[in-house]
């Protein structure tokens, strides 16, 4: 039995299992140059000790599962960056620093997932065919390089979104699709680009993805985010909220949630039933530390 396998059965079990925490805003916070209209997706060949470091980071906190510093890593935002030539051993570097990581800690247990998301910078979006052609290449490097999952982030529209699944599932590793929402002006809770939380859910049903995140979305609106979703979804469910905000495309980290507070909230959703829960851009690995203290030993 894989890994992997177990650790989804432990999920089916009602076990609750700590993720990490913010990989992208973590480089930023330590130091990494920017890219121009990629943010930190040149880290993995720029400072890969850092990025190393930040996963060691996770896993000496208590994560089990780290994620690769890949949000930024598309073609699309490579090319608006200049730095679309570097998209493969980008993406590669990507997952093998985190399984490196691992190996050097002698914990081999941990899982790693190849975030992937379709964020543009500028605005410039890729068609559907190419938006097809560059996750089907990136999904596929990540499990070359020895991804043990797939992990879509910051899912904000219908149709980009169904297509990054479909492309992503090609690859045939385990799909996890997370959700990035927030509240529209009549107060229902829908994707960022206003699509209903509700119609989203059913939308992904028929792909099957062996979870459903709420990730990238403010620590008030889980809790009826979560409510919509345990309504529409029977299967594992996942958060890890953020905290803070991009300004001119950096993250600004004045009044980021304490450790504190995040492991307060944390607590509430691990009590709704939620099985895995972690930190998105803004939380730390003291947040996933003190998370992992109090709530998961």
């Amino acid at each position: 039995m894989s890994q992997y396998t177990k650790l989804i059965k432990r999920a089916q079990q009602g076990e609750c299992i700590l993720i990490d925490g913010a990989t992208g805003t973590e480089v930023e916070r330590r130091g990494v140059p920017q890219l121009d209209n990629a943010w930190n997706g040149g880290g993995a060949l720029s400072h890969p000790k850092i990025v190393k470091q930040i996963h060691k980071d996770y896993i000496d906190s208590g994560a089990e599962i780290i994620i690769s510093n890949t949000f930024a890593t598309t073609k699309h935002a490579l090319r608006d960056a200049n730095q679309e030539h570097n998209f493969e051993v980008l993406n590669r570097r990507g997952v093998e620093l985190a399984i490196q990581a691992r190996e050097e800690l002698s914990n081999n247990s941990i899982l790693v997932a190849g975030g992937i998301s379709y964020w543009t910078w500028t605005g410039n979006k890729p068609s559907q065919k190419e938006l097809t052609l560059s996750v089907t290449k990136q999904a596929q490097v990540m499990k070359d390089a020895g991804a043990d999952l797939i992990m879509l982030e910051m899912m904000i529209d219908i149709e980009q979104m169904i297509t990054t699944i479909e492309a992503a599932k090609s690859s045939g590793l385990p799909l996890w699709v997370g959700l990035t929402c927030e509240p529209n002006k009549s107060n229902e809770m829908c994707l960022r680009d206003g699509d209903r939380l509700e119609t989203v859910i059913n939308l992904i049903k028929p792909y099957n993805p062996d979870v459903i995140s709420i990730m990238h979305t403010e620590v008030e609106f889980v809790e009826r985010c979560l409510e919509i979703l345990q309504s529409q979804w029977s299967g594992l469910i996942g958060v890890y909220a953020h905290s803070g905000k991009s300004v001119n495309g950096d993250w600004t980290f004045n009044n980021v949630i304490s450790a504190h507070d995040y492991c307060e909230y944390s607590a509430q959703w691990k009590n709704k039933g939620v099985s895995f829960i972690g930190g998105c851009c803004g939380v730390h690995p003291e947040h996933i530390d003190l998370m992992h203290k109090n709530l998961f030993n």
